[in-house]
């Protein structure tokens, strides 16, 4: 109830006096419904769903963006990456193969709580280095909840459900963090690259390689951290959740062979992971393996929502037996199961970032955190991380770097310091928002898995985002000068 009625003050109040343009009415109005939104996702006041279609009526009240734009940010690529990788995940849940991937799993990574959380969270960001952290954190969501499942089955739901966080957190996690360790795993790494190389071709290039001998440490750093604090600090996972190997060992012998569904299925989910890992060009620095994409010059309209759905739709037409008449691998009965709340979620975090940019508070937020002048470069590094990682969990990350990155490279320049002692903290905070649903897309998907509540998002998702603020200042102090050269100045 309280979040219901200081959500409407706190944004009457803004729309009212917070006005840093007058020209710009919009800024004040957008900063006022981020509060509402803010505050309403945070508390819980009315569903989540609801909330997320207060743009569809505010925006084109308040002469932000018109319906038809806002109704567009709604449906797009990401939404049905997410929907066709929730359907192939209902199809290893109908036909159990899901329990059989879980079991395997159990067996190699170990069957103590912290071990699961480890094996989720390394197996996620080593993906995540080489494809899209959307596309990983869909193929670990089924896996992830398969195994949760069956610790749930020997333990009980409530016992195991701290456990259940730490497993979906870590997928998502995960997922955000590989991303950062290469140039190609994450948009605003390839932003940066873009505009550094362009805006200063005399200076020394973002390359591959020379990416890699900074993000990789980074990204380890990030992950061992983070595993630590998730399973030891935060969450204190108990001891006692550890499946008795030979109990393990005896349920997978009773599985037996793979049933035809099964052996289907796992044929369509190894199919998407093929073709979402070398959709693109995969660049190890030196040597370039070729995207698929590139064989016929139409493939190149395709994008991994395509690719997601398309493996969706074969799943209702193969049959689930050899014999012809056979019912399929899924019906339409799977579409009463799919999360249309966590759809709508996800559309209202990409009608903010829209909304974010057409009513000027992007650049408003973008000339603040360019305007220290006066501050050591140090304090002023610490200060955009902070703000771009906050920020970051309601604006789309790849248009907040594309944004700020040029403006930081000329205050850079007026302060006399190498651009990318701030470009490159930028860049990283951009991918650490840890703390909402819309924040990221592998928040979103693990927060679909119903075993995590928002503020339990949110009470680890800070901790994490503070860690990740001193771990990008600390190593882009100290590492990154051992990497570029940022003798001269601007």
């Amino acid at each position: 109830m309280t979040g219901l009625i200081v959500g409407p003050v706190v944004a009457l109040a803004l729309g009212l006096f917070f006005q840093p343009d007058p020209g710009q009415p919009a800024i004040g109005y957008m900063a006022a419904v981020v509060a509402l939104m803010a505050i309403w996702w945070m508390t819980e006041a009315i569903p989540l769903a609801a909330t997320s279609l207060l743009p569809f009526l505010l925006f084109p009240s308040l002469g932000i963006l018109d319906s038809g734009k806002v109704a567009s940010s709604y449906i797009n690529s990401t939404i049905f990456l997410f929907l066709g990788g929730f359907l192939i995940a209902l199809a290893m849940e109908r036909w159990n193969l899901h329990r059989r991937i879980a079991l395997a799993i159990i067996s190699v990574v170990g069957s103590k709580p912290s071990s699961m959380v480890l094996g989720f969270m390394l197996a996620a960001g080593f993906l995540s280095m080489w494809i899209s952290n959307t596309a990983t954190a869909v193929m670990m969501l089924p896996i992830g909840m398969a195994l949760l499942t069956k610790v749930e089955d020997a333990f009980g739901v409530e016992k195991t459900h701290t456990l259940g966080i730490c497993i979906m957190l870590g997928i998502a996690y995960g997922s955000s963090i590989g991303g950062v360790a290469t140039l190609v795993g994450t948009p605003p790494n390839m932003v940066l690259a873009a505009v550094y190389n362009s805006t200063f071709p005399e200076k020394e290039a973002v390359t591959f390689g020379k990416w890699i001998l900074f993000g990789l440490p980074f990204a380890m750093v990030m992950m061992l951290g983070t595993w630590l604090l998730l399973t030891k600090v935060v969450c204190r996972l108990d001891p006692t959740l550890v499946l008795n190997p030979e109990t393990v060992r005896k349920e997978r012998s009773e599985l037996g062979r793979m049933s035809f569904a099964e052996k289907s299925v796992s044929t369509v989910f190894a199919a998407a992971a093929v073709l979402w890992i070398f959709r693109s060009d995969l660049n190890f620095g030196g040597v370039v393996i070729p995207g698929w994409q590139r064989l016929w010059t139409p493939l190149e309209a395709l994008n991994d929502g395509s690719i997601a759905i398309g493996l969706a739709l074969l799943l209702f037409l193969l049959p689930s037996r050899r014999t012809p008449r056979s019912e399929p691998l899924l019906d339409s009965d799977v579409f009463a199961r799919v999360p249309w709340g966590i759809i709508l979620l996800f559309g209202g975090g990409f009608a903010l970032a829209d909304g974010f940019t057409a009513s000027g508070l992007s650049r408003h937020v973008a000339a603040a955190f360019t305007s220290h002048e006066a501050l050591h470069p140090l304090l002023t590094t610490t200060l955009v991380s902070f703000g771009i990682t906050f920020l970051t969990e309601l604006t789309s990350n790849t248009a907040t770097t594309q944004m700020l990155l040029p403006l930081l490279a000329s205050t850079a320049v007026g302060l006399g310091i190498h651009p990318l002692v701030l470009m490159i903290p930028a860049t990283l905070s951009a991918s650490m928002a840890f703390m909402l649903p819309v924040a990221t897309p592998p928040n979103a998907i693990v927060f679909s898995s119903q075993r995590i509540k928002i503020m339990e998002m949110a009470k680890v998702g800070v901790v994490i985002n503070l860690f990740g603020l001193v771990v990008i200042v600390l190593l882009s102090y100290f590492l990154l000068p051992l990497i570029f050269d940022l003798r001269g100045g601007g």
